[in-house]
């Protein structure tokens, strides 16, 4: 039984969550800069939030939410910079990270992103399910340089390492560390103030995610500023908590499921309890978020 309800529900989320977003209306969506280091900006608006390095070679731009909202972020830009969009990178394919791509890639950018990116935005994505379908991107919007493991720009004074994370919020998760400014981006393998998004049909995991976070600490310090897919800026202190709430919960859910528990159980004795009114008022309900580690857990 579980192999076949469970998938079912992560396909409605998605379901859902699509449904969210295609509601929202982007003409009332403001586009609001963030300093975080010298030259280094973060644009949060609608989806994921935006990281921007800017100089003398052009700005350097870490995913770009949604095609509506391309004039604004390009806008946001130029208010800090005279120069071009040259590179986007996208930290995975969501459609709320990769939306700007096609117009960014006709007004000169090169978009760049983790081999599975680039297969995922080329193909149809189907939940058999719920019949949940993602239709292949456009050509123009579709990466032009992949990679596999990792990559460095040298682009504004910065080294800028590009690195793949094994599957974690999905299959093509990467980070972006400037190495001078000491400042890393993790797309959406790091939420702050919410529960995160585990997207399992994408090659998820509860206990990628954790792993990936475990990478991140091994490459920040107390003086790097980090910046999360979703939330505010953070920081080491803020991910260490991030990873102690992600673990405790793993932990609390794998012995549930150990003992055998259903997920009807499992829900019963509330092994999230402590942590929902802080943590479960975003895209992830309590609920939804107990389900997808559920499912994590439990998938074969």
């Amino acid at each position: 039984m579980r192999r076949h309800k469970l998938p079912m529900f992560v396909g409605l989320f998605f379901v859902f969550l699509w449904s969210a977003f295609a509601q929202q209306d982007f003409s009332k969506v403001e586009i609001q800069t963030n300093k975080v280091a010298d030259n280094i900006y973060m644009l949060v608006g609608a989806g994921g939030n935006i990281g921007v390095c800017v100089g003398d070679d052009g700005a350097f731009v870490i995913d770009d939410q949604f095609a509506p909202l391309t004039e604004k972020i390009k806008a946001a830009i130029a208010a800090i910079t005279n120069k071009p969009v040259k590179f986007v990178i996208n930290t995975h394919w969501h459609f709320d990270h990769v939306g700007g791509n096609e117009n960014m890639e006709k007004g000169g950018a090169i978009i760049v992103a983790h081999d599975n990116v680039r297969k995922r935005m080329s193909t149809e994505q189907v939940n058999k399910f719920f019949k949940w379908t993602t239709p292949p991107s456009p050509k123009d919007a579709l990466p032009v340089i992949t990679f596999t493991d990792a990559t460095t720009f040298y682009q504004n004074g910065e080294e800028i390492n590009v690195f793949h994370v094994k599957p974690a919020h999905t299959d093509g998760d990467a980070m972006i560390y400037f190495r001078k400014a000491d400042v890393l981006h993790m797309g959406d393998t790091f939420f702050v103030g919410a529960y995160p998004v585990i997207d399992i049909a994408s090659g998820g995991s509860v206990d990628g995610m954790i792993a990936a976070v475990d990478q991140a600490l091994s490459v920040v310090n107390e003086k790097t500023k980090i910046i999360p897919g979703h939330g505010p800026l953070s920081d080491m202190a803020g991910l260490r908590k991030y990873r102690t709430v992600i673990s405790t919960i793993r932990d609390r859910v794998k012995k549930l499921v150990d003992a055998g528990k259903t997920f009807d159980e499992v829900k019963a004795a509330k092994p999230l309890a402590d942590y929902d009114e802080e943590l479960g008022k975003g895209f992830m309900k309590p609920e939804l978020f107990l389900q997808v580690v559920y499912t994590s857990l439990t998938r074969k």
